[in-house]
């Protein structure tokens, strides 16, 4: 099988993205906030918003492609200043293959080499060891605590430099 593909975030995605996050509704809401009734509901609107966003160069939405399907997606949001908000989700069915570590090293390097961007931030709740797991292996330091959702965090931020090589530590 080959391996996935990260792909700045098209159109032609929408049915792929909307099966991915219904599919996997259940599973993210376990350690980050749900989205809502509401994102479903209004996908296709959500999703030209979205695009529209990226054309304005607000945001750098991606997905991670397998086979067809969305496996995963990393988003860079907010953007403004030489920073931007990372967030990321691995769907169920490809959670512990390494997918998310290596997928936020491709987004860091474009983030840097492609989007101009000098530092990057994310936050986690406290109890999500994959997500803390992966933002230590990426290159990203803990900044302090914060609220998810109601729920405890962290808060961490990832200085980056043009051509600069993402740390890589063992996935």
């Amino acid at each position: 099988m080959p391996a996935p593909v990260l792909e700045r975030l098209r159109a032609d995605h929408a049915a792929a993205l909307l099966r991915f996050e219904l599919l996997n509704r259940s599973w993210f809401a376990a350690s980050i906030p749900d989205r809502g009734d509401a994102y479903f509901t209004r996908f296709e609107e959500r999703h030209a918003a979205l695009l529209a966003e990226q054309e304005a160069g607000l945001c750098h939405f991606h997905v991670l492609v397998e086979d067809g399907r969305v496996v995963g997606r990393v988003n860079l949001v907010d953007v403004a200043d030489g920073g931007a908000e990372l967030g990321y989700r691995i769907a169920e069915e490809a959670a512990g293959r390494g997918l998310a570590t290596a997928a936020v090293r491709e987004v860091c390097a474009r983030a840097a080499d492609v989007y101009g961007l000098t530092e990057l931030r994310a936050a986690t709740t406290e109890d999500n060891r994959a997500s803390l797991t992966v933002l230590t292996r990426t290159g990203f330091t803990p900044t302090g605590p914060v609220v998810l959702g109601g729920r405890a965090g962290i808060a961490f931020v990832r200085a980056l430099d043009a051509a600069a090589t993402p740390p890589t530590a063992p996935a």
